[in-house]
């Protein structure tokens, strides 16, 4: 009991000496929690204070199919991505087969291209004009699409497959690093006692990689929670679905704010399953060994065997819509490529620096403050602060919204008051509300990288600094900075592209008339008029394409450094 009374007190009084000795940075994190967290506080409010008599509709006709929907949904992608992104994840980790160099960066590439814009080309490829079915009435002499069965995309098992194909590589980037990182005592083991390369495979590996597998089939089910733009093309009817059509179509925000609230049990389930998935990987470093992974040659048909396993997801996931979306941009280029692409790009391009720079001046602040004090209340509020990205963007939207307007009417009213004047909305409608989402939604992708990068500044630069007499906050500026640039730039690039693909939160949100890349592409494409948005959606990919670039390049580097490029690609939330 002492030792208890003792602990408590050794907490407390380091808490008081944080506040003490560096005031500005612990306020800082908490003003950054604040803001990150208001939109959900908001969200609550706005669903319990609305009508008490929309919740038994809710509960009669929208909820139960939309859930079950997002359930199947979730599964089905969980389910997939788990079997492509483990098998592939292995194949290039621990055999040896043609292609196999080329592979372990390619795999990757489906991250660079959105959900939605993958969708929207299965449809037109898959479409009975389009060049599969065409194909296939040359080869066996079909009149028409009526003579033959062809699966139908717009389904929910079309839905799962295009999701599952662009997702997987959240479970392939897990998973291929816990490989990597496993004990080299362990496979030499299961080698001596006669294991063959499968053996391994489903006896050591797959067992002490399955944390791995339930933190990457968790970021992936996030994925599908927060996509609106694939499931509306596609015809499923999620949870994310209903509350853009029963705020935008029956103008009900209370509404909206009450299913939403169901969707944010559903995140706190896969946050808890993202953590307990982290917490279980922790026993996989079982030695220190360093040498390299035992490789088992494939010849033969298990070499083709091998090369199809990892090459489909990529044709699928990249190759197939990346050449249909260049050939609908090659007709499109001479009317399209002017000047509305050209303010399409602009307005992307500035909305997505500006909240790539708030993201990682706040993540900068929240690890600095972390590391400064290391409270257990700053810990605490750089968690509070990194929740943002597990929330989906509708939900997002939804919970900024009244914030912002009840701030436009209290300056409003002030202004009435004080000056004579109406301010109107300053910031509802307006660039700055989708600043303000987009940086709390990728406010995780920007810590987890600085973070990161701060853990590989020895401890031993602070003290000197200090030593040399400079505050911590000269200490940051000239020290800590310089040093964490090439982190800092990573960060700022990874929130750039995913503000750029962004879709729900800038539909809700957005000014009116005020167009991006993402909307645009989406606004063609509820209109059947896929190609028009071709050159938008080719953009959209070919940002994305370079903070690819970057992980393929981390996965080449020392097992440890790799790892922690991992941890700052695939948020911690």
């Amino acid at each position: 009991m002492r030792r208890a009374v003792n602990g408590e007190a050794q907490v407390v009084a380091r808490h008081r000496s944080a506040l003490r000795h560096h005031p500005w940075m612990v306020l800082g994190a908490l003003a950054i929690a604040a803001l990150a967290v208001m939109p959900i506080v908001a969200l609550v409010v706005i669903a319990f204070g609305g009508d008490p008599s929309i919740w038994p509709h809710l509960l009669s006709t929208v909820l139960p199919r939309s859930t079950w929907t997002t359930v199947l949904l979730m599964l089905g992608v969980g389910m997939l991505t788990a079997i492509v992104g483990v098998s592939s994840a292995w194949l290039v980790s621990m055999c040896r087969f043609p292609g196999r160099g080329a592979l372990e960066w390619m795999l990757l590439l489906p991250l660079a291209v959105p959900t939605y814009v993958v969708a929207y080309a299965y449809v037109e490829i898959l479409d009975s004009l389009g060049p599969v079915q065409v194909f296939i009435r040359a080869l066996f002499g079909f009149q028409s699409a009526r003579d033959y069965w062809f699966p139908e995309v717009r389904t929910l098992g079309g839905a799962i497959f295009v999701m599952s194909f662009v997702l997987y590589p959240y479970v392939y980037l897990t998973v291929r690093a816990t490989f990597l990182m496993q004990s080299m005592c362990v496979l030499d083991v299961s080698r001596t006692l006669g294991k063959t390369a499968f053996g391994t495979f489903f006896h050591v590996a797959l067992p002490l990689a399955r944390p791995a597998v339930v933190v990457g089939v968790t970021l992936a089910a996030m994925e599908c929670l927060n996509d609106i733009g694939a499931v509306q093309f596609l015809g499923v009817q999620t949870l994310t679905l209903s509350v853009y059509s029963t705020w935008t179509n029956r103008g009900d925000l209370a509404g909206a704010a009450q299913i939403a609230c169901v969707m944010l049990v559903v995140v706190l389930f896969l946050i808890w399953l993202e953590r307990r998935g982290r917490r279980l990987q922790r026993f996989h470093h079982t030695s220190r060994r360093l040498q390299a992974l035992p490789d088992y040659p494939l010849t033969g048909w298990r070499a083709a065997g091998a090369l199809a396993v990892c090459g489909l997801p990529v044709l699928i996931g990249f190759v197939f819509p990346a050449l249909y979306l260049l050939d609908a941009a090659a007709r499109r280029f001479a009317t399209d490529f002017g000047p509305a692409y050209f303010t399409l790009t602009a307005n992307s391009v500035g909305l997505s620096i500006v909240a790539s720079a708030v993201a990682v001046a706040a993540a900068v602040v929240l690890a600095y403050a972390a590391r400064l004090t290391g409270a257990r209340t700053v810990k605490l509020l750089t968690r509070i602060a990194s929740v943002g990205y597990a929330v989906p963007g509708t939900v997002l939207a939804v919970g900024i919204l009244v914030p912002l307007a009840a701030l436009d009417n209290l300056v409003d009213g002030m202004a009435r008051s004080l000056l004579g004047i109406s301010t109107g909305l300053l910031l509802t409608g307006s660039t700055a509300a989708l600043v303000y989402a987009y940086a709390t939604r990728f406010l995780a992708v920007s810590f987890g990288t600085v973070e990161a990068g701060l853990e590989r500044v020895t401890p031993n630069i602070d003290m000197a600094a200090r030593s040399l007499g400079r505050t911590p906050a000269a200490a940051m500026r000239e020290v800590h900075l310089p040093l964490l640039r090439p982190a800092v730039a990573t960060a700022a690039l990874l929130v750039f592209v995913d503000s750029m693909k962004e879709l729900p939160a800038t539909m809700l949100l957005r000014p009116f008339n005020f167009e991006t890349l993402a909307t645009h592409v989406y606004t063609y494409a509820s209109m059947e008029m896929v190609e028009q948005g071709a050159i938008a959606a080719l953009t959209i990919v070919l940002a994305g394409l370079v903070p690819v670039a970057l992980l393929a390049r981390t996965s080449r580097l020392p097992k440890r450094i790799a790892n922690q490029a991992v941890r700052g690609a695939v948020p911690t939330i």
